[in-house]
Parts: C-alpha cells; sequence; structure tokens
C-alpha cells in the first residue's frame, strides 16, 4: 500500500505530507482546496507526463515522493514483475521519487537509484489503480474490459491455450511462408544451381590441392637445376675427413680417456653425412624434367583457380558452395512432402485453436451472464438507478492470440434508452461508479494493492451516496487492499478508516494548501460542514448519525439490507 505521499512546489502545494493507512482513505476539504492536485500529484509520481505549469509559482522544481510498503503474501505477488524491471523492494519496501524542474526536465528515482519515468509508469500500473477525471480511463479499453470479463471468469486457464495454441499456428504458418519463399527462389535459379553442382562435382576439387600442385610445378620448373644441385650435395658429403678425425679421437683417447664421449659425437656425424648423402642421391633420381606432367599440373591449377575465382577465395570455399548449392536443389526434391506435413500439421493447429477457442468462450459467455448481473444488482444503490451494463461477445472472422471474439461492455444509462458501447455514452462520475461497481465485484481478483478514485460522487447524493461509501468500504476491507477517495459528500467521507481534512490558506502572499488527519471531534466537525446545514448543532447530529450508521454497515455481514438516514443533500 501507499503509506506517504510527500508533494513539494506542486501549483498550490507548498509542502504537504499524506499520511496514508490500508483500508478507505478519504480526502475532503472545500471546492478548489487542491484535493485533485493531490491525485494529479500521485499520477506524476507514476509516470503520467508532465508540463512545466506544474511547478508552484517562485519554486525551483516540484518533487513528488511515495513510499509503498508491502505484506508478505503482496510482495511474493509482485516480486516476478518487479524483478523484470530491474526493482527491488528494499525490506518490503519501495520509495519512489520524481522532481519536475521548472525548464521542463523531469527525473526519477527507485530506491534512490535513477532510473526513469517510463520505468515509474510501469511500477505504477503494477502498484495503483487511479481513476481521476483527468485521467484516461482504461475502463473504456476493449482490452481491458476483455480482462476484467476474464479474470473474473476465472479464464486463465482457457486464455493461456489459445494463446499457445494461436502461438503454434502461427510459428507453422510462418515456417510455410518461409518455404515456399524458399521453393520459389530455388526454382527461379535452379539452372544456376546445377551448373554449380556439375562444375564443381566434375573439378572434384580437394582441400590443399592447389597449394600441393604449385609445389609440384616449381619442381618440374626446375628440375634440370634441382637435379644438379642435389649431385654436387652428394659428392661433396665427402667422408675420408671423417675418417681422419676418427684416427686423431682414438689417439687422444689412448693419453686421455676422458674425451672417449667425443667417440659418440664422431659416430653420429658418420651417420648424419651418410644418411644426407642418401637422401640427396635419392632426390636427384627422382627429379623428372618432363614438360607433359608440367603441363598436366599447370592445367590442373588453371582449372582450380577459376573455380576460386568464382566460388571462392579458397577451395573450401568452392566445395561449401557446391554443397549449399546441392542442399538447396534437394529442397525442390523434398518441398512438396515437407509442405503437405506442414498443411497437416497446421490443420492439427487450426483444429486446437477452435476447441480452445471454444472453451475460453464458453467460460466468457458464463461469466459475461453472471459479471452483468452482479454489478447492475449495485448500480441502482450507487446513483444509476436506470443503469443497466452489458457484456457483448462479438465474433471475429479469425481467431486470435486472444480468442474468438472482441468483448464490449455496453451501457444503459436509463430505461428505455438503447445500450451502447461504454466508451460513447458514460460521463467521467458514471465511468468512476461503474468502475466502483466493477471492483466490488472483482475484489477478489484484482491484484492491484491501491485503488484511487476522484469524483466517484459526481452527481448523487443521499441514499446513494451512502451506499457508494459503503462499496468503496467494501473494496478495501480485503486483505493487502487500500482506497483513496476524494469527495465531497459527508456519506462516503463517514465510511473512511483514515480521514485527511484538505484546507487552502495564505502563505507569503501566494495560496498554500496543507493537509491534517482528523479524528473524533474535529472529524465529526468536517462532516458537518460537508452537510452545509447552517444550523451546526444540527449538522453534528447528522454527522454523528452518519457516523454511527457507518459503523454500523461496517460491522454487518455482508449482504444485510442497508437503510440509511436521510441526509440533507449539500446547498
Amino acid at each position: 500500500m501507499l503509506a506517504e505521499l510527500r508533494v513539494r512546489d506542486l501549483a498550490v502545494i507548498a509542502d504537504v505530507t499524506l499520511p496514508l493507512k490500508s483500508g478507505l482513505n478519504v480526502l475532503t476539504g472545500e471546492t478548489g482546496a487542491g484535493k485533485s492536485m493531490l491525485v494529479d500529484a500521485l499520477a506524476l509520481l507514476l509516470g503520467e507526463r508532465a508540463s512545466v505549469d506544474v511547478v508552484r509559482p517562485g519554486a525551483r522544481k516540484t518533487v513528488i515522493e511515495g513510499a509503498f510498503e508491502f505484506s508478505s503474501s503482496a510482495l511474493a505477488r509482485l516480486v516476478p514483475p518487479l524483478t523484470a524491471l530491474g526493482v527491488e523492494a528494499e525490506e518490503g519496501m519501495l520509495v519512489l521519487k520524481r522532481e519536475i524542474v521548472a525548464e521542463g526536465r523531469s527525473r526519477a528515482w527507485v530506491n534512490g537509484s535513477a532510473t526513469t519515468v517510463g520505468v515509474l509508469a510501469q511500477l505504477g500500473a503494477l502498484l495503483v489503480d487511479l481513476h481521476g477525471q483527468h485521467e484516461t480511463q482504461s475502463l473504456l479499453r476493449s482490452d481491458v474490459q476483455r480482462d476484467i470479463l476474464d479474470a473474473y471468469g476465472g479464464a486463465e486457464l482457457e486464455c493461456g491455450a489459445v494463446r499457445n495454441a494461436h502461438e503454434r499456428w502461427k510459428a507453422l504458418e510462418q515456417r510455410d511462408g518461409e518455404l515456399r519463399a524458399q521453393q520459389d527462389e530455388v526454382l527461379r535459379k535452379a539452372d544456376y544451381l546445377r551448373h554449380v553442382v556439375g562444375e564443381i562435382g566434375a573439378a572434384a576439387p580437394r582441400v590443399g590441392e592447389d597449394e600441393a600442385l604449385a609445389a609440384q610445378a616449381r619442381r618440374l620448373a626446375h628440375a634440370e637445376e634441382l637435379g644438379r644441385l642435389a649431385r654436387e650435395l652428394e659428392q661433396a658429403l665427402d667422408t675420408a675427413g671423417l675418417a681422419r678425425a676418427g684416427k686423431l679421437v682414438a689417439a687422444l683417447q689412448r693419453v686421455d680417456p676422458a674425451v672417449g664421449a667425443w667417440q659418440e659425437l664422431l659416430d653420429t656425424a658418420f651417420a648424419s653425412v651418410e644418411e644426407l648423402a642418401r637422401a640427396a642421391r635419392t632426390y636427384s633420381a627422382g627429379i623428372d624434367a618432363d614438360p607433359t606432367a608440367l603441363t598436366a599440373i599447370e592445367q590442373r591449377r588453371d582449372v582450380l583457380f577459376r573455380l576460386t575465382q568464382k566460388y571462392g577465395p579458397t577451395l573450401a570455399d568452392v566445395l561449401a558452395t557446391g554443397d549449399l548449392a546441392a542442399r538447396e536443389l534437394e529442397l525442390l526434391d523434398t518441398a512438396d512432402l515437407d509442405l503437405r506435413k506442414l498443411a497437416e500439421e497446421r490443420d492439427q493447429a487450426r483444429a486446437d485453436i477452435a476447441r480452445a477457442c471454444a472453451a475460453l468462450t464458453a467460460k466468457r459467455t458464463a461469466g459475461a451472464a453472471r459479471l452483468a448481473d452482479a454489478v447492475n444488482a449495485l448500480l441502482p444503490a450507487l446513483g444509476m438507478p436506470g443503469g443497466k451494463l452489458s457484456v457483448c461477445l462479438l465474433a471475429r472472422p479469425t481467431p486470435t492470440a486472444y480468442g474468438a471474439e472482441d468483448v464490449t461492455f455496453e451501457v444503459q444509462l436509463n430505461v428505455g434508452l438503447d445500450p451502447r458501447p461504454l466508451a460513447r455514452v458514460a460521463s467521467g462520475g458514471e465511468l468512476s461508479r461503474l468502475m466502483l461497481a466493477l471492483k466490488v465485484v472483482l475484489a477478489s481478483h484484482d491484484a492491484v494493492p491501491t485503488l484511487a478514485f476522484d469524483e466517484v460522487d459526481q452527481g448523487i447524493g443521499g441514499e446513494a451516496g451512502a451506499r457508494v461509501g459503503e462499496a468503496l468500504a467494501a473494496v478495501a476491507s480485503g486483505s493487502d487492499r487500500q482506497v483513496l477517495v476524494i469527495t465531497h459528500l459527508p456519506q462516503i467521507a463517514a465510511y473512511a478508516d483514515h480521514h485527511l481534512v484538505v484546507a487552502k490558506g495564505d502563505r507569503g502572499g501566494v495560496a498554500t494548501s496543507d493537509v491534517q488527519v482528523v479524528s473524533g471531534d474535529p472529524r465529526r466537525r468536517e462532516l458537518a460542514r460537508m452537510l452545509g446545514d447552517p444550523d451546526m448543532v444540527s449538522a453534528l447530529r447528522h454527522a454523528e448519525e452518519l457516523l454511527k450508521r457507518a459503523s454500523e454497515r461496517s460491522a454487518a455481514p455482508a449482504g444485510t439490507p442497508s437503510r440509511p438516514p436521510p441526509v440533507p443533500r449539500r446547498r
């Protein structure tokens, strides 16, 4: 939950700290006191786009900070998405901060580490469901309506099955398209590929062959010189000098036996000279100045050179090109078979999608009726006596990853009017009350811990206002749940677990808003002020009755009929 919100230098707010608690938090105050600015501050903290005119006159920047605390169960649900954002709750807490400088720059932090406004927006979607007069109402979007229905109908498994089946079908479709494109490409260049395979196959090059042939060509081109040099080398290896050396070593050894080791060196020299002489003799005998052989080698080198020029630069590249061309040609033989197999798999995937979509449609159909009935049971008490919500399933021509139908919420605001899509008929106050009714119905399904409502009481009063208060209290009563409401109605404020009053005064010649937590007699006086009765004694009595009735309703079992006392509208 949002434990504390601090706002500095935002419009009429100089420096205000809102201590908030779990349950129902209500903000009240005179019109223009700055209540909605606090919701705007929360929206800015959670990534809303900012303009420079939000900075308080005379200030350099606006600073907004929010401390969110989590129970162990709430934190367990939030750890995966927080981790995906690179964010970690320290000791079960997240501290968000945003600065908006008068020049238009904006900076953001999470737990003291710099981040982006985009990350704040993603965190905001996890932490707060904000419904204010300046907000883009998510309830108007078809995808949000679809998700609400699926959450209520318990269709998570069916949604997953449709998504998985659709992904498999799309993958098969992509593979089919790629294979057909490859087949068309191979057909287009088949003659060229056959030429490549035939040319390389006829030449049958071997890796390293060009280097070996180059060496052979050099030897044949210089055969006479190489033979002459080898013969001269053999003749130069005269062993007479070594024989004389052997006699000298023997004479030395007779006088000094210590030179006996020299004999081994001399023997090694004899063996090496003899081996070298034999090698030179064999080499010279093998040299053959055969012009025919040289011509054949040069012709082979020319063949290999042309191949490397076309498919190289190396023979390894030539062979790889031949293999690739051969594999592409094989596609002509195998593509039809592969396409038939893919067609069978695609047919199976389409059947899987159809089955999964049918199961999801069945869940949605049942859930749509139950959701509409549950919401419609609440709407009269929430100030919409002629309101009726319909959840329509509109079949799509082809299924998507989200099923075989679009989900549209239609609303009939008054008896006798035709139902129309929610986005085309609902005002801000009606949207807030519809959302409130949905939140009451979906309370056990909603994972967002903090809900904020602004202008939820627009156009209602009396008993309807009290029932709205009951509904807000019901939503706020869930575990790990917090509701923040800005209201002008004492019937709603009476249900608050935590009541804050916003007042505007003059500080240094500039209008300034302050916030104070009230309870006991100050709270009764605030409710009396909200009642608008000029007789303060009567207003205080009515305020006491409102608090008593709200306390009784909060303690009553769910479903107990409510008959709040008549309360005058504010004048």
